[in-house]
């Protein structure tokens, strides 16, 4: 159990202290994870930025993905997305909504910059915890292209299977805790707050500036 999310930061920065030296690239998917991503990469003296994938929803159960979504398009369905009645004609106009999200987030974000180039870089993605892991799949599949020296995933919490799913796209995944029985990662917090835009956006116009 964890505090909150700078509880879960610390201790996953602790395990995460071998890539301190080599200038990571720390990656938080929003919105969740950005102030996990700040503590690590101030931890570890790296780079904070964002990688921006979206979860593709069941019909009628928003909180459950059937897949998702990276910033180019590519998609990641998974194979009990059907039993949901996530059918092609949904699965597309889901998939333009949420790559329309994706866009304004973009603009939102680094207005003024490009996303921070992975290549040759030890990248590190964080999540605040997985549950299918659709999003994180896409993250890596997507940062896997642009060719870093190392990509690793790390999150505070998440369970065996779908740590299983993660480990064949990341040359490392550091985990905290991967309880058998597993409902939702909120029930691993004491304190589980959303984290807004101007949150996301203060985070890393902090960051920016230093």
């Amino acid at each position: 159990m964890f505090h909150d999310r700078i509880d879960a930061a610390q201790r996953l920065a602790e395990r995460l202290m071998p890539y301190r030296g080599s200038h990571p690239l720390v990656l938080a998917i929003p919105r969740g994870a950005l102030p996990i991503g700040k503590v690590i990469a101030e931890k570890l003296e790296g780079e904070l930025d964002v990688v921006l994938v979206r979860k593709l929803r069941a019909p009628a159960q928003p909180e459950l993905a059937v897949g998702s979504v990276d910033e180019s398009g590519w998609t990641y369905l998974a194979d009990y997305a059907s039993d949901y009645g996530a059918g092609p004609e949904y699965l597309a106009s889901e998939k333009q909504l949420q790559l329309q999200t994706i866009r304004q987030r973009r603009a939102q974000y680094t207005p003024i910059r490009p996303a921070i180039n992975p290549t040759g870089r030890t990248v590190i993605v964080v999540d605040d915890g997985l549950a299918t892991g659709a999003t994180m799949i896409a993250a890596l599949h997507s940062l896997r292209a642009s060719k870093p020296a190392k990509l690793v995933c790390a999150v505070p919490v998440a369970p065996p299977d779908t740590l299983a799913k993660v480990a064949s796209l990341a040359d490392d995944v550091v985990c905290l805790e991967a309880p058998p029985f597993f409902r939702a990662v909120g029930q691993f917090y004491q304190y589980f707050d959303q984290v807004d835009d101007s949150e996301v956006i203060n985070i890393l116009g902090k960051c920016q500036r230093t």
